[in-house]
């Protein structure tokens, strides 16, 4: 019995030892690490720091990705294909196409939008009754006369043909990288040019038609044509609404489309 007593007190002494040991260590390293961290804050800032960033990388990384599916989750069952989402640009030129046309006005369109364009019209004009349309479809020949004229206006300003070229590309496309070729595009606007509160406005309503602005502000850098708040491009209520949901041009709208293999 003397003997288990003995034993009993001499694990409990070691692990009195242990315990005493483990925390003159905590203690030591605390006074260590408060030395530095007085000598150097700035250590300790900066360890802040990279938790922090760390923190927020992370945050975002799960939210960037919980938006993409976002975007993809509710996205329209239609095709990339699909005769009113047909992609035309610099990059994307067309071959000479010759729709069925409707007479809206002063100009032509598609027929199959024929009554969604007068719908847009008439919603526009109560918002701003001089809201008319300028243009519609347009031949290639067409195309490739206008394109030609406003080249030559810039050149008669004195500016070599390059330079010419460079300014009007930003509103005038070559012939077969123009919209208006598919009778799916119009311009309209005041006689004038309409104020940007109501063009605004027009443009809000838009995709109730399935019409969307083609050339937004702020997203030149993907269409390559600066901003229009008269140019209206025809793609279904469906993906119109979509796309204003989302803030896509349409060649952003396409891309997610193939991405999700439509």
């Amino acid at each position: 019995m003397k003997r288990a007593k003995h034993r009993k007190e001499k694990r409990k002494s070691k692990s009195k030892k242990i315990g005493l040991t483990f925390l003159l260590l905590i203690v030591l390293c605390l006074v260590a690490g408060g030395t530095v961290i007085y000598f150097r804050p700035s250590l300790l800032q900066d360890l802040l720091a990279k938790i922090q960033f760390s923190g927020s990388s992370s945050s975002s990384a799960t939210k960037g990705s919980s938006g993409s599916e976002s975007s993809q989750s509710d996205l329209p069952k239609v095709s990339s294909t699909d005769w009113n989402l047909i992609l035309v640009n610099r990059d994307n030129q067309q071959e000479e196409k010759t729709p069925e046309l409707t007479q809206i006005g002063e100009v032509q369109v598609d027929s199959r939008i024929a009554e969604n364009t007068r719908q847009f019209l008439a919603a526009a004009q109560a918002i701003a009754p001089e809201e008319t349309l300028i243009s519609g479809y347009r031949s290639r020949a067409e195309q490739e006369e206008l394109y030609n004229e406003k080249v030559a206006g810039e050149v008669a300003k004195g500016l070599s043909n390059e330079e010419a070229v460079s300014i009007v590309l930003k509103q005038v496309q070559l012939p077969g990288a123009s919209e208006h070729q598919t009778g799916l595009a119009i311009d309209m606007s005041a006689p004038e040019g309409q104020e940007d509160e109501l063009a605004a406005k027009i443009a809000e309503l838009a995709p109730q038609y399935g019409f969307v602005l083609r050339y937004p502000d702020g997203k030149s850098d993907i269409t390559g044509v600066d901003f229009e708040n008269w140019h209206y491009r025809y793609v279904g209520v469906e993906n119109a609404q979509y796309m204003q949901k989302h803030n896509l041009v349409l060649e952003e709208y396409i891309a997610l489309l193939k991405e999700a293999g439509k």
